[in-house]
């Protein structure tokens, strides 16, 4: 990507954000994406204050290194009152970059139209992102400059089918790989066995 690029009047920076990545950055929108409540570890890391997230949609973050059809599968799944981890790379107000995985809860009204969005975040393992996130988002970002995000998504669809995983499970398999890898512990060895919701709810303790 173009360092200097200009979005929203900041220069892109190929730089990390130093963060406490022991945090979890939170945020609450409504329906639409629009955020109301951003905590201090959110504030922290994107560099906005609070006054200059309230209103704003919640892509006022997003990195133009992100394909597009992350946010579509990401907000069709959200909309069907379905959590979604997603790894993002997110754009701070200085231009430099902070990659997380996503958790949410989802607040419905008394008649079972979705009002809220609780988000969560944690920071994601750098090893995961580079061997095998960012390789395959700069595919997809190619695709949809060249062919559109319908192609980008079909191109996404075939990865995953060739993988036998769904995005969450192949994202799930990538951590705990890490985790693996990390520590030869009798604990890692169990978690492998955790499904899907027990597993992202340790990650993102809950």
């Amino acid at each position: 990507m173009n360092q200097e690029n200009q979005l929203q009047g900041r220069t892109i920076i190929d730089k990390e954000v130093s963060w406490d990545k022991t945090q979890v950055i939170m945020s609450k929108t409504n329906a639409f994406g629009i955020i109301e409540y951003a905590n201090e570890v959110f504030i922290d890391v994107c560099g906005y204050e609070d006054y200059e997230l309230m209103g704003q949609p919640h892509n006022i973050i997003r990195h133009p290194d992100m394909p597009k059809v992350i946010f579509k599968v990401l907000w069709e799944n959200l909309k069907a009152g379905k959590n979604f981890h997603a790894i993002v790379k997110n754009l701070a107000k200085s231009g430099r970059y902070y990659w997380v995985i996503t958790d949410f809860e989802i607040a419905k009204d008394e008649n079972g139209v979705i009002v809220n969005y609780f988000g969560r975040r944690q920071a994601v393992p750098q090893e995961v992102v580079a061997l095998h996130i960012e390789p395959l988002y700069k595919k997809l970002l190619q695709i949809e400059a060249a062919s559109g995000v319908e192609f980008s998504e079909k191109y996404l669809i075939g990865f995953l089918e060739e993988k036998k995983r769904t995005y969450i499970e192949y994202i799930k398999e990538l951590i705990l790989e890490h985790e693996k890898t990390q520590s030869k512990s009798a604990h890692h060895e169990e978690v492998e066995e955790e499904d899907e919701r027990g597993f992202f709810g340790r990650l993102f303790g809950r």
